[in-house]
């Protein structure tokens, strides 16, 4: 069946799931098929080796789309969500390969975007508040504001109104995706859901927390712990990334000075955490260093190791 057959036998589901692979093991298979039963699921597989569906244990009602190359997050994310509009689906629920979604979100954010769509009118997107016991737990909601960020405990049970969500949980408006245009490839990676809400909230719609739901997410490597204060590490590489994004976004007129002052702010002491904290720190500084370079020099995409 070719994959054009399997989006239409999937009917013209409301929802439909968007899961990013890259390198899955076991578990990431297992939690993908979990998301058989909720409606049409898409898994975009990044990993850099060809595979089938059937080779990973797959079930056989997800879409499976095998890039055999790592085109990113973004890319990922637009290829999954481009699926689900031909298949007719009125909203997209974004999942990393490592989220642990109940059945109670599955279900509640579809439901809580039309009421809010109804309620609101122009709505981007909806997402509950993540939660990683490594950091402490239950994450708040943030808005942008001058030098720090604004942190909006979740509390409550009606939607709040923020400035932006991660992409893993969060419910789209596919009609908005539309307006709003799919996540920018360029950035590969780090800073593709704010700089996705940011355009969203700039076209006049609105991103919501939802505080009553919540989603298990591992947020990097193993914790690094200085002065008391927990740290999400990342690879050498992906700190490349992380700093060559916020470069680039800083250079961006859209992007509003609320959060590039907070970024400045942010550059030194994270340099210095990730220079003087994780091993090999040589690596870790070097690779920063690259990602400041590259972000203001215009050098997007993925970066050539070779």
């Amino acid at each position: 069946m070719s994959l054009g057959d399997q989006v239409a036998s999937s009917g013209n589901a409301s929802t439909g799931i968007v899961v990013v692979f890259f390198r899955p093991d076991a578990a990431c298979v297992r939690r993908a098929n979990r998301y058989a039963d909720a409606g049409l699921c898409v898994v975009v597989d990044n990993t850099e080796h060809l595979q089938t569906a059937e080779q990973l244990g797959l079930d056989k009602r997800i879409v499976y789309v095998a890039n055999a190359a790592n085109h990113g997050v973004a890319t990922g994310i637009n290829q999954g969500v481009d699926l689900l509009l031909k298949a007719g689906c009125a909203s997209a629920l974004i999942f990393d390969q490592d989220s642990e979604p109940s059945r109670q979100l599955l279900e509640a954010l579809p439901r809580l975007l039309v009421e809010e769509k109804r309620h609101r009118g122009r709505v981007a997107l909806i997402g509950p508040a993540y939660e990683d016991a490594r950091l402490g737990g239950v994450a708040p909601f943030v808005r942008f504001g001058y030098l720090k960020l604004r942190r909006i405990a979740p509390v409550g049970t009606q939607p709040i109104e923020i400035d932006f969500l991660i992409s893993s949980g969060s419910c789209i408006n596919l009609a908005a995706w539309q307006e709003i245009g799919p996540m920018d490839d360029s950035l590969f990676i780090d800073f593709v859901d704010l700089e996705w809400c940011v355009r969203a909230r700039a076209r006049g719609y609105a991103v919501l927390g939802a505080p009553g739901l919540r989603l298990a997410h591992v947020l990097g490597g193993e914790p690094v712990r200085v002065f008391g204060r927990q740290y999400p590490s990342h690879s050498p590489l992906r700190h490349y990334y992380l700093f060559r994004n916020a470069a680039a976004l800083i250079k961006r007129s859209y992007i509003p000075w609320t959060w590039k002052s907070t970024e400045l702010v942010k550059f030194p002491f994270r340099l210095a955490i990730y220079g003087l904290f994780l091993q090999p720190r040589r690596s870790h500084l070097k690779m920063a260093m690259l990602g400041i370079w590259h972000g203001l020099t215009g050098r997007m995409g993925r970066l050539d190791q070779s």
